[in-house]
């Protein structure tokens, strides 16, 4: 996350309870924030069948959305891939990669969008550890114009145009070709 300060890592907790279609999101989000959890929610659920998400997961279970640091307001649309790759994960059962950061906001349609403070948000993903990091493929120049060289070198980038994309790099366990999904992975709680 882009911050006055800098960037920081935001961590997005994502688990179910039996229940039936609530959605519940904690962690002081904003309004953009809220949009782009639902955004994600509907693309998720839009593509079950491909992710090999039960059929009545919606229908039997609750959601809930928590962003940690909640004394912290939170806000804009850079956590969409994020979002996206969290429900997955949670609704499918499979597990996300270790050391692992994306950031790109996400369309209904599965479009990968660029967004700010890619600079902030590389630095302090490597500061955290993070060996690997999935970017819109729009934000290409900003990686190679305001990233360090030597910081681009010491990591691993990937830049997406698609929410498939981040699935089939974020994700453990690849599925079975099916429809538009191509080898989507395994997702786990992000």
């Amino acid at each position: 996350a882009w911050t006055p300060a800098g960037g920081d890592i935001l961590f997005i907790e994502a688990t179910r309870m039996k229940g039936g279609k609530t959605l519940t999101l904690t962690g002081q989000l904003g309004d953009v924030m809220k949009e782009s959890v639902q955004a994600a929610l509907s693309w998720v659920r839009s593509h079950a069948t491909e992710l090999g998400i039960r059929s009545d997961f919606w229908d039997i279970s609750d959601i809930h959305v928590h962003i940690p640091a909640g004394a912290i307001p939170k806000d804009g649309p850079s956590a969409g891939v994020t979002m996206v790759t969290a429900l997955a994960s949670l609704m499918s059962g499979r597990a996300i990669k270790p050391r692992l950061a994306m950031t790109g906001e996400v369309t209904l349609s599965g479009r990968v969008l660029a967004v700010g403070g890619i600079k902030e948000k590389v630095l302090a993903a490597r500061r955290a550890g993070v060996t690997t990091v999935i970017l819109p493929r729009r934000n290409e120049k900003n990686l190679l114009e305001d990233v360090p060289r030597l910081l681009r070198e010491s990591m691993t980038f990937h830049l997406v145009d698609s929410v498939e994309e981040v699935l089939d790099l974020a994700l453990e366990d690849a599925l079975p070709r099916n429809g538009r999904i191509k080898d989507v992975l395994v997702p786990s709680r992000n």
